[in-house]
Protein backbone atom coordinates (compact mmCIF):
# COMPACT_ATOMS: atom_id res chain seq x y z
CA UNK A 1 0.00 0.00 0.00
CA UNK A 2 1.52 3.31 -1.06
CA UNK A 3 1.67 6.35 1.19
CA UNK A 4 -0.43 8.24 -1.35
CA UNK A 5 -3.09 5.53 -1.31
CA UNK A 6 -3.09 5.50 2.49
CA UNK A 7 -3.45 9.31 2.56
CA UNK A 8 -6.48 9.05 0.26
CA UNK A 9 -8.01 6.38 2.50
CA UNK A 10 -7.48 8.54 5.59
CA UNK A 11 -9.18 11.50 3.88
CA UNK A 12 -12.12 9.26 3.01
CA UNK A 13 -12.27 7.93 6.59
CA UNK A 14 -12.37 11.49 7.95
CA UNK A 15 -15.22 12.30 5.57
CA UNK A 16 -17.10 9.19 6.71
CA UNK A 17 -16.57 10.21 10.32
CA UNK A 18 -18.21 13.54 9.42
CA UNK A 19 -21.22 11.69 8.00
CA UNK A 20 -20.37 11.49 4.29
CA UNK A 21 -21.97 8.26 3.02
CA UNK A 22 -20.43 8.63 -0.45
CA UNK A 23 -16.93 8.44 1.02
CA UNK A 24 -17.80 5.13 2.66
CA UNK A 25 -19.31 3.86 -0.60
CA UNK A 26 -16.00 4.65 -2.27
CA UNK A 27 -14.08 2.65 0.37
CA UNK A 28 -16.47 -0.27 -0.08
CA UNK A 29 -16.01 -0.24 -3.86
CA UNK A 30 -12.26 0.01 -3.46
CA UNK A 31 -11.87 -2.88 -1.02
CA UNK A 32 -14.83 -5.23 -1.51
CA UNK A 33 -12.93 -7.47 -3.94
CA UNK A 34 -9.92 -7.81 -1.65
CA UNK A 35 -12.12 -8.45 1.37
CA UNK A 36 -14.06 -11.09 -0.57
CA UNK A 37 -10.80 -12.85 -1.51
CA UNK A 38 -9.72 -12.80 2.12
CA UNK A 39 -13.05 -14.05 3.47
CA UNK A 40 -13.20 -16.75 0.78
CA UNK A 41 -10.07 -18.27 2.31
CA UNK A 42 -12.19 -19.00 5.37
CA UNK A 43 -15.58 -19.70 3.80
CA UNK A 44 -15.82 -21.46 0.43
CA UNK A 45 -19.55 -20.97 -0.16
CA UNK A 46 -19.82 -17.79 -2.25
CA UNK A 47 -23.15 -16.62 -0.84
CA UNK A 48 -21.89 -17.08 2.74
CA UNK A 49 -18.66 -15.27 1.85
CA UNK A 50 -20.64 -12.38 0.34
CA UNK A 51 -22.75 -12.18 3.50
CA UNK A 52 -19.58 -12.02 5.58
CA UNK A 53 -18.16 -9.29 3.36
CA UNK A 54 -21.34 -7.29 3.89
CA UNK A 55 -21.14 -7.93 7.64
CA UNK A 56 -17.49 -6.81 7.61
CA UNK A 57 -18.37 -3.50 6.00
CA UNK A 58 -21.31 -2.96 8.37
CA UNK A 59 -19.00 -3.55 11.33
CA UNK A 60 -16.41 -1.22 9.80
CA UNK A 61 -19.00 1.48 9.25
CA UNK A 62 -20.27 1.21 12.83
CA UNK A 63 -16.71 1.25 14.18
CA UNK A 64 -15.59 4.11 11.94
CA UNK A 65 -15.99 6.78 14.66
CA UNK A 66 -13.44 4.83 16.72
CA UNK A 67 -10.90 4.49 13.90
CA UNK A 68 -7.65 6.10 14.91
CA UNK A 69 -4.83 6.66 12.49
CA UNK A 70 -2.63 4.15 14.33
CA UNK A 71 -2.88 1.77 11.38
CA UNK A 72 -3.71 1.97 7.71
CA UNK A 73 -7.39 1.70 6.88
CA UNK A 74 -7.08 -1.48 4.84
CA UNK A 75 -5.16 -3.34 7.59
CA UNK A 76 -7.84 -2.26 10.04
CA UNK A 77 -10.50 -3.48 7.60
CA UNK A 78 -8.65 -6.79 7.04
CA UNK A 79 -8.56 -7.36 10.80
CA UNK A 80 -12.34 -6.87 10.95
CA UNK A 81 -12.82 -9.24 7.99
CA UNK A 82 -10.61 -11.96 9.50
CA UNK A 83 -12.33 -11.70 12.88
CA UNK A 84 -15.75 -11.83 11.22
CA UNK A 85 -14.80 -14.92 9.22
CA UNK A 86 -13.19 -16.65 12.23
CA UNK A 87 -16.23 -15.95 14.39
CA UNK A 88 -18.46 -17.38 11.67
CA UNK A 89 -16.36 -20.54 11.54
CA UNK A 90 -16.48 -20.91 15.31
CA UNK A 91 -20.23 -20.38 15.30
CA UNK A 92 -20.78 -22.93 12.53
CA UNK A 93 -18.06 -25.29 13.83
CA UNK A 94 -16.27 -25.44 10.48
CA UNK A 95 -12.67 -25.34 9.27
CA UNK A 96 -11.40 -22.96 6.61
CA UNK A 97 -11.57 -24.35 3.05
CA UNK A 98 -8.50 -25.62 1.31
CA UNK A 99 -6.52 -23.12 -0.73
CA UNK A 100 -6.27 -23.38 -4.47
CA UNK A 101 -2.89 -22.22 -5.77
CA UNK A 102 -0.91 -22.77 -8.92
CA UNK A 103 2.70 -23.71 -9.52
CA UNK A 104 3.64 -20.37 -11.08
CA UNK A 105 2.72 -18.70 -7.80
CA UNK A 106 4.59 -21.26 -5.73
CA UNK A 107 7.70 -20.97 -7.83
CA UNK A 108 7.75 -17.23 -7.17
CA UNK A 109 7.02 -17.66 -3.46
CA UNK A 110 9.65 -20.29 -2.85
CA UNK A 111 12.19 -18.36 -4.89
CA UNK A 112 13.12 -21.23 -7.12
CA UNK A 113 12.20 -22.67 -10.46
CA UNK A 114 11.48 -26.30 -9.79
CA UNK A 115 10.44 -27.36 -13.26
CA UNK A 116 11.76 -26.05 -16.55
CA UNK A 117 9.32 -23.99 -18.55
CA UNK A 118 9.62 -26.20 -21.64
CA UNK A 119 6.25 -27.87 -22.05
CA UNK A 120 6.74 -31.57 -22.44
CA UNK A 121 4.39 -34.33 -21.28
CA UNK A 122 6.86 -35.18 -18.51
CA UNK A 123 7.14 -31.58 -17.32
CA UNK A 124 3.36 -31.17 -17.44
CA UNK A 125 2.96 -34.25 -15.27
CA UNK A 126 5.67 -33.05 -12.88
CA UNK A 127 4.07 -29.61 -12.72
CA UNK A 128 0.67 -31.11 -11.87
CA UNK A 129 2.18 -33.37 -9.21
CA UNK A 130 4.17 -30.51 -7.71
CA UNK A 131 1.13 -28.27 -7.65
CA UNK A 132 -0.76 -30.96 -5.75
CA UNK A 133 2.11 -31.42 -3.25
CA UNK A 134 2.43 -27.69 -2.63
CA UNK A 135 -1.32 -27.27 -2.26
CA UNK A 136 -1.43 -30.08 0.30
CA UNK A 137 1.57 -28.60 2.14
CA UNK A 138 0.00 -25.14 2.40
CA UNK A 139 -3.36 -26.56 3.46
CA UNK A 140 -1.70 -28.77 6.08
CA UNK A 141 -0.18 -25.77 7.83
CA UNK A 142 -1.69 -24.78 11.17
CA UNK A 143 -4.11 -21.86 10.75
CA UNK A 144 -1.79 -19.23 12.28
CA UNK A 145 1.10 -20.20 9.96
CA UNK A 146 -1.12 -20.50 6.92
CA UNK A 147 -2.79 -17.12 7.43
CA UNK A 148 0.52 -15.28 7.93
CA UNK A 149 1.92 -17.02 4.83
CA UNK A 150 -1.16 -16.26 2.72
CA UNK A 151 -1.27 -12.59 3.74
CA UNK A 152 2.39 -12.23 2.85
CA UNK A 153 2.49 -14.20 -0.37
CA UNK A 154 -1.01 -13.74 -1.81
CA UNK A 155 -1.87 -10.28 -0.54
CA UNK A 156 1.76 -9.07 -0.56
CA UNK A 157 1.34 -7.39 2.80
CA UNK A 158 4.38 -6.21 4.73
CA UNK A 159 5.35 -7.92 7.98
CA UNK A 160 4.16 -4.84 9.87
CA UNK A 161 0.77 -4.90 8.15
CA UNK A 162 0.36 -8.61 8.85
CA UNK A 163 1.23 -7.98 12.50
CA UNK A 164 -1.53 -5.38 12.66
CA UNK A 165 -4.06 -7.65 10.99
CA UNK A 166 -3.22 -10.69 13.10
CA UNK A 167 -2.66 -8.60 16.22
CA UNK A 168 0.70 -10.08 17.09
CA UNK A 169 4.31 -8.83 17.15
CA UNK A 170 6.27 -8.49 13.90
CA UNK A 171 8.76 -11.07 15.18
CA UNK A 172 5.93 -13.59 15.54
CA UNK A 173 4.83 -12.88 11.97
CA UNK A 174 8.37 -13.40 10.67
CA UNK A 175 8.65 -16.64 12.62
CA UNK A 176 5.31 -17.94 11.35
CA UNK A 177 6.15 -17.18 7.73
CA UNK A 178 9.61 -18.74 8.11
CA UNK A 179 8.13 -21.87 9.68
CA UNK A 180 5.45 -22.06 6.96
CA UNK A 181 8.03 -21.79 4.16
CA UNK A 182 10.24 -24.32 5.91
CA UNK A 183 7.37 -26.81 6.21
CA UNK A 184 6.39 -26.34 2.56
CA UNK A 185 10.00 -26.74 1.40
CA UNK A 186 10.41 -29.91 3.49
CA UNK A 187 7.30 -31.38 1.89
CA UNK A 188 8.56 -30.49 -1.59
CA UNK A 189 12.03 -31.86 -0.87
CA UNK A 190 10.65 -35.15 0.42
CA UNK A 191 8.43 -35.44 -2.65
CA UNK A 192 11.24 -34.65 -5.08
CA UNK A 193 13.59 -37.15 -3.44
CA UNK A 194 11.12 -39.99 -4.03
Amino acid sequence: MTKENNAIDLKLVKLVQKGNQYAFDHLVKKYQGKVLQLVARYVSDRSEALDLVQETFIKAYLAMPNFREESEFYTWLYRIAINTAKNYLIFTKRRPPLLDIDVDFTENVLGQTLIKTIETPENTLLRDELEEVILEAVNALPDELRMAFVLREFDEMSYEEIAEVLQCPVGTVRSRIFRAREAINETIDSHLSC
